[in-house]
């Protein structure tokens, strides 16, 4: 028997699985597809996620293969204001006062490589979850190969359609929007527009997210379509939304997009008895500001110690429902609303008139000063949270 299976191969499950191998337990990681997913996703890990991946020991390098930056631009299209800021009022603050830019799937592989390394860590790739039954002592999980898997605790990373969620018949509340988001990495020289190495236009039609990604020129640009448009020609009208977001000289290489559905939606509970829901098969979130790829990280930083303990020192498992309760809350209170505040403002232009302008100044007052910055930035430090253990013995 395992002490812990994780389902799920993208950078939850593999930051939680690493973080347990690390800390001692006996871990197998079980993934459906037969690698981790390459698709354009979350690329921007905020300052405030660093301590983490530095405790684990792969901030070093992930910041090698991805790169560090500072600044913000936010440009409003219709008029060509730019209001742009950085981080450096965060000197001082922090050990690592930036963030990182490194697509989410380099993060999974990192992690990933590290787990394969520890004799007490198991990855299995092409494994898909079919049933999963409790007991007293511990957990069966059956494969689409018939195969039974046993574990003392699970920890479902299985994403927004998460099968251990609809195994524990868990609802999952919220609502689906009525836009596609359109994810495409892109080889273009938006820098000779004078665009920011993060980049939010703010527009009612045209409104994107554009953020170097890699050292090599290539960019992330995150635009929006009517979701009733036929999804499996989204690649024929990408030339044309590019005429409205490619602004820099030269023409452009498209190297892969992917579009997908948003939500905002919440497990009812992220545990029940001997199983435990993190990332996006508990919490799933527009992916405006980049605060669901964030609050996924913080679930496994949180996550990995307290189940540590629980596992390796015989601590008490209610410590995991103060987890589950404490990440719940921050999501519904913190995560979702400025998810959902931002994709307004960047997508929708906030309807424009009174509201948008009141958006714009709080951006301006960023920008002007230092103090208001501050405040600003440590909102994604706000969808952190210690671990119950860490709690307990602090």
């Amino acid at each position: 028997m395992k002490d812990v299976i994780v389902v799920g191969g993208g950078p939850t499950g593999f930051i939680t699985a690493l973080g347990l191998a690390q800390a001692g337990a006996d871990v197998l990681l079980i993934e459906a597809g037969d690698a981790v997913i390459d698709s354009p996703r979350a690329a921007v890990y905020h300052w405030s996620t660093l301590d983490g991946l530095e405790r684990l020991g792969i901030r070093e390098e992930a910041e090698r293969i991805g790169f560090p930056k500072q600044d913000y631009l936010w440009l409003v299209r219709k008029t060509g204001e730019r209001i742009g800021y950085d981080l450096s009022v965060l000197q001082g603050t922090t050990r690592f006062p930036y963030n990182i830019h490194l697509g989410q799937d380099r993060l999974a592989k990192i992690a990933r490589d590290r787990l394969e390394t520890l004799p007490n860590a198991e990855v299995r790739f092409g494994t898909r979850l079919e049933r999963l039954v409790q007991d007293a002592d511990g957990v069966t999980l059956t494969t689409d190969a018939g195969e039974e898997l046993r574990a003392r605790w699970i920890v479902g990373a299985d994403g927004a359609g998460s099968t251990v969620r609809h195994e524990l018949g868990l609802a999952f509340e919220g609502f689906t929007w009525p836009e596609r988001f359109v994810a495409t990495n892109v080889y273009h020289d938006f820098e000779s527009a004078d665009y920011g190495l993060s980049t939010m236009v703010i527009d009612d039609k045209w409104g994107a997210v554009i953020v170097k990604i890699a050292r090599d020129g290539l960019w992330r640009c995150t635009y929006m379509e009517d979701a009733s448009l036929p999804e499996d020609s989204f690649l024929d009208r990408v030339p044309a939304a590019y005429e409205h977001l490619l602004v820099g000289k030269g023409g452009y290489r498209l190297d892969r997009a992917a579009p997908y559905k948003m939500h905002q939606r919440c497990a009812e509970t992220f545990r029940r008895g001997r199983v435990v829901l993190a990332g996006d098969a508990a919490h799933v979130t527009n992916p405006t500001g980049g605060f669901g790829l964030t609050t996924g990280l913080f679930d496994a930083f949180s996550l990995w110690p307290t189940l540590a303990a629980v596992v390796l020192e015989a601590a008490d498992p209610a410590l995991l429902d103060r987890w589950a309760e404490d990440r719940r809350r921050i999501y519904l209170e913190r995560t979702s609303p400025q998810a959902t505040a931002y994709k307004r403002f960047v997508f929708h232009a906030n309807g424009g008139g009174a509201e948008l302008e009141a958006a714009l100044e709080g951006m301006r007052a960023m920008a002007r000063d230092p103090d208001v910055r501050l405040q600003r930035l440590m909102f994604t430090k706000g969808l952190e949270t210690a671990s119950p253990v860490e709690l307990e013995t602090s």
